[in-house]
């Protein structure tokens, strides 16, 4: 495999590479690496569903727990609560929505509810910004999500994550 590799002007990292069992329903034994990351999605045995509804496993792309830990941190690091609490819900939305779409696009491919799972995390930052920003919230987590989820069904189209049905979970 080396020499093919090098053929191709490529070289094989030594702690990365490894044979990777690719288990699903076809192929049930058991080996001591089922699982492997590339370019930011994990390609292991999941859980599927075929077009008659049943379900089935097989080898599937997810996002990967680095990539979602990434996202995680970047969603912080945009500030939202502390600095940008002088704008308004609008503004904030032409900030976060490229990057939300660029992750959805990319992410969302696959496994989609694996991503959806880490842009919750973007509405507990607006709620933090609600806080933040009206006084009325500062001490009321559940009144803040509340008040999200009412602008999110009044405007579904604000924030890229609201369009994919991720909205506050409170709103009623």
């Amino acid at each position: 495999m080396r020499r093919r590799f090098a053929q191709c002007g490529l070289e094989l990292h030594a702690t990365k590479t490894r044979i990777v069992y690719c288990k699903d329903d076809d192929r049930p034994g058991e080996h001591e690496h089922v699982a492997f990351d590339f370019l930011g999605y994990t390609f292991q045995p999941r859980r599927a569903k075929n077009r008659w509804g049943k379900f089935f496993v097989s080898f599937l792309p997810a996002m990967s727990t680095k990539a979602a830990q990434a996202i995680r941190q970047t969603i912080p690091e945009w500030r939202m609560a502390s600095t940008r609490n002088n704008q308004r819900l609008e503004d904030l939305a032409r900030v976060v929505n490229p990057v939300v779409r660029g992750w959805m696009n990319y992410y969302g491919r696959f496994y989609r509810s694996k991503c959806v799972q880490v842009l919750r995390h973007l509405n507990e930052a607006l709620a933090a910004w609600v806080r933040r920003k009206y006084r009325r919230f500062r001490r009321r987590e559940r009144a803040s999500i509340y008040w999200l989820g009412r602008i999110a069904r009044r405007d579904p189209n604000l924030f890229v994550l609201w369009q994919l049905g991720v909205k506050p979970e409170a709103g009623g």
